[in-house]
């Protein structure tokens, strides 16, 4: 049952993985096998065990930004929204709680582990308007950024290497299946 007054996970899920193909990789980087899982799978398993609403943006936009916007249009009356790409198939519910309560003193809540940035961003319902009119392939880094200047941004530092291990290239997605396989997540 979805905590109240929770803000909406969306789930990025329309990108088409061109560094993933690049690398060799085959197909969509979402659908490869991870432990007889697939990489979305695995990541949708966190966002449902986190308790937190969630919608998964796949209709295919031709950016970040797009999918970001048709994601928070779809859920507009939501409490707020965490952003999280669907190829973070390590992160841990417990991290998605985090960036949601961190957003009930802060506009927009930046993750961080060991000094990376990761996701998922958290943004209050005030940035709505603003996340509903990106387009293009930056995502919301615009939006962080108008935040940023009104000082209105946190910085968490959250102990999960999994904010930050996403599925980019083949690479990646051996080095998740050998991390995977020695029993560390």
């Amino acid at each position: 049952m979805p905590i109240p007054d929770s803000p909406m996970v969306v789930v990025l899920a329309s990108g088409r993985g061109e560094r993933f193909i690049a690398s060799g990789g085959q197909g969509s980087k979402l659908q490869a096998e991870i432990g007889g899982r697939t990489v979305l799978d695995r990541t949708l398993d966190a966002v449902r065990r986190s308790g937190l609403p969630w919608h998964v943006e796949d209709a295919g936009h031709p950016g970040m930004g797009d999918s970001i916007a048709a994601g928070v249009e779809a859920t507009r009356d939501a409490a707020g929204w965490l952003i999280l790409p669907g190829d973070l198939p390590l992160v841990h519910p417990q991290s998605l709680r985090i960036v949601a309560e961190a957003l009930k003193a802060s506009a927009v809540v930046l993750p961080t582990h060991r000094g990376v940035r990761g996701h998922p961003v958290g943004f209050a319902r005030e940035c709505g308007e603003a996340l509903r009119a990106l387009n293009g392939p930056l995502g919301a880094a615009p939006v962080v950024k108008a935040w940023a200047a009104r000082g209105a941004t946190t910085t968490i530092e959250i102990d999960d290497p999994g904010i930050v291990t996403d599925i980019d290239t083949l690479a990646d997605l051996q080095a998740v299946r050998t991390k995977l396989s020695a029993g560390s997540s």
